[in-house]
């Protein structure tokens, strides 16, 4: 189970939350008794960060998971391309 400290405590005792964590010991830290922020070692972070999806690999994945209830008009066209109206020049 993660230790869970006050931002006081965690604060008065910093270099002891950063040595749990680098154990590979999550820290909960909370504010008024709710959780608020998680202190996790470099490389936990690193290996949560590879894991995300960009956001066109996100909407990929979705169309593809349902693609049968999808059809090209749930989608908006692409940006018109032709050329705007011109500036006004006094």
């Amino acid at each position: 189970m993660d230790k869970i400290y006050s931002i006081a405590e965690a604060r008065n005792d910093l270099s002891h939350v950063v040595r749990e964590a680098e154990a590979g010991r999550p820290v909960t830290l909370s504010r008024r008794g709710r959780a608020v922020a998680v202190v996790v070692s470099a490389s936990d972070y690193s290996q949560l960060a590879a894991r995300r999806p960009s956001v066109a690999e996100a909407i990929d994945r979705f169309r593809k998971a349902n693609i049968a209830a999808l059809d090209d008009n749930d989608w908006v066209a692409p940006r018109d391309s032709s050329p705007g109206r011109t500036s006004w020049q006094p």
